[in-house]
């Protein structure tokens, strides 16, 4: 199984893959001044470049630049200047590894002290009971909003290509906008992006098509979906097969397999629904029965830290394996395996009675880690969950003031 691990994966666009072993998306939530790539996220992709994965997809770029799901997150829109992602791109290419640009709109998911628009497909609020405040009240979107997002997508995907990436991930998981768009629970349409799954659907498949229509035929379209969103009543496995069917004839190259969403946060170990279980690869019963019907190869993420679990998830019929936070406490940890040696120490999950804390603390503790290698720095466990979180809202308060600064004088330079 070790020489399937390090087997090359060809793509439907041509495009060969090294191994099977992926960096998954992280929001890194690092953007420098006006929302770029720094010195700091090159650091960062150079760590990872030279860690022996064949695949690095970024954290979340947003296409919009009044829709975040952090003040601190980078935004590529049709006025970023190309330079700073062309420098990512060659930082995360130098060590052989394929490079794709992960895209995203957050949607509802948006924190309710952040200037700019809160979008959902319904006035559906995000709810996380005595939390649920932190996050915007959302207003539903226009037709004319909803095709103005696929234009951004696209927009965003051709500078991606034009910056020298490699392919781009759609994020149409973890409860973002065009997860939303899916879900019974928050899609309450009547016209002709609500009811049945087709139509709830109908925003992704547009900007697949919208994003081909762009792009070169070498250039990869993968778009991550979750596997399940675990709310009873929400996106489920037979909803994912069949979108997965839906999205084959579009040019798709992959499909990620994820889960969960704020509101039902599987992947930080403490699932909020009874029925699924804290262990690794939290996912793949779910991936391994739509690998039966899925004419697209699928990526696994979540929950995948050891050699042996990433070979078990091939042996299952998976294609690629994802790993987050594995590589952002041990960034050569393809190259370890390679070599048959395992991580010296793996993170401990957040095992807190508060769930959307612990999901908060875990991310914090993971973008901790990240921060470390950003500075050229070794991983260290030192800093309690606590301590990264209060660390955390620290650096994203300040993020905020210069967010605020940033986008007051976009809009400034965009009436004159």
């Amino acid at each position: 199984m070790t020489s399937e691990l390090f087997s090359p994966l060809l793509l439907r666009s041509g495009q060969v893959l090294a191994n099977r072993i992926a960096k998954a998306a992280m929001e890194e939530n690092m953007a420098g001044d006006g929302q770029l790539p720094d010195e700091r996220i090159l650091t960062l992709y150079r760590r990872w470049a030279a860690g022996g994965a064949g695949l690095l997809i970024t954290g979340n770029v947003m296409v919009h630049a009044e829709a975040l799901t952090a003040p601190s997150g980078i935004v590529l829109d049709e006025r970023s200047p190309l330079k700073p992602f062309a420098e990512w791109a060659k930082a995360a290419k130098s060590g052989g590894a394929a490079v794709w640009m992960q895209i995203n709109h957050p949607g509802r998911q948006v924190a309710s002290d952040m200037p700019g628009v809160v979008w959902g497909p319904s006035d559906i609020g995000v709810s996380l009971g005595r939390h649920s405040g932190r996050f915007g009240r959302p207003t539903a979107m226009t037709p004319r909003q909803i095709d103005d997002t696929v234009t951004r997508f696209a927009v965003t995907a051709h500078r991606a290509e034009r910056a020298g990436f490699d392919g781009v991930e759609i994020h149409a998981a973890h409860g973002y906008l065009l997860s939303q768009f899916l879900s019974l629970l928050v899609n309450r349409r009547t016209d002709r992006w609500g009811g049945p799954l087709g139509n709830r659907a109908r925003l992704l498949f547009d900007v697949v098509r919208a994003i081909r229509g762009v792009v070169p035929p070498s250039f990869a379209v993968a778009v991550k979906l979750n596997s399940a969103d675990f709310q009873r009543g929400g996106f489920d496995a037979d909803d994912a097969r069949q979108v997965i069917g839906m999205l084959e004839p579009l040019g798709v190259d992959l499909v990620e397999l994820s889960g969960d969403s704020y509101e039902s946060p599987a992947m930080t170990g403490r699932p909020a629904d009874d029925s699924t279980r804290a262990r690794e690869a939290y996912f793949l019963d779910l991936a391994t029965d739509l690998v039966v019907t899925s004419a697209l190869p699928l990526m696994l993420t979540g929950g995948i830290p050891r050699r042996v679990t990433a070979e078990r998830v091939l042996h299952n019929g998976v294609a690629l394996v994802g790993m987050g936070t594995a590589l952002a406490v041990t960034p050569d940890l393809p190259e370890r395996w390679r070599n048959h040696r395992e991580a010296d120490r793996l993170m401990e999950p957040v095992t807190w009675s508060d769930k959307a804390l612990a999901s908060a603390a875990s991310m914090a503790q993971v973008r901790h880690q990240m921060r470390r290698l950003a500075r050229g720095r070794r991983t260290g466990f030192g800093t309690s969950p606590a301590l990264a979180l209060m660390s955390e809202r620290r650096k994203q308060r300040l993020a905020l003031r210069r967010y605020r600064a940033w986008l007051t004088a976009t809009r400034r330079t965009e009436s004159t």
